[in-house]
């Protein structure tokens, strides 16, 4: 017996105006996940335990059989792991997002969904101006980047950017 899991993570979206306040999900063509949802069996599972945050990254562990309340330490080092950083075992591992903000406030969370070219600019001009033994910054794909603390010193260098 074969089987696949979709996970359709994202896919509801919001819907907009231009759309007849529709969500691009309700007036897609989907005759391929028709057809599944009609010959396959079709369920709905609770992935994200109840005391921790809703999150991609939490729901694939539990899709992939790991105890998140075990084994999740947090964005980062899955997001190290996929990008190849080899990371030692003190190493600490954030996530670092480019923002949009505005009198102090933060007004979009992905920097307006910067282009990968701009957001690599910026990302090696931290690593260029605040990098250093123990604070590396790595660059991703559009606002999602990494920073890696090599050791405790690090956090001494973080406080000095911060």
């Amino acid at each position: 017996m074969k089987y696949i899991i979709l996970v359709l993570d994202g896919m509801a979206d919001y819907p907009l105006e231009k759309l007849g306040k529709r969500t691009p999900l309700e007036i897609a063509r989907t005759p391929n996940m028709d057809f599944i949802a009609q010959n396959g069996v079709v369920g709905t599972a609770t992935m994200i335990p109840a005391n921790m945050s809703s999150g991609s990254d939490v729901a694939t562990l539990s899709i992939l059989g790991y105890d998140p309340g075990k084994y999740y330490t947090g964005r980062g080092p899955l997001e190290a792991a996929n990008m190849g950083i080899e990371l030692d075992r003190d190493d600490v591992v954030f996530r670092c997002n480019l923002v949009t903000v505005e009198n102090e406030h933060m007004v979009d969370y992905s920097a307006g969904h910067i282009s990968t070219n701009e957001a690599h600019s910026l990302i090696s001009f931290l690593e260029k101006e605040l990098g250093s033994d123990s604070v590396k910054f790595y660059p991703g794909v559009s606002y999602r980047h990494l920073v890696v603390i090599k050791d405790t010193n690090g956090f001494d260098d973080l406080n000095r950017i911060t």
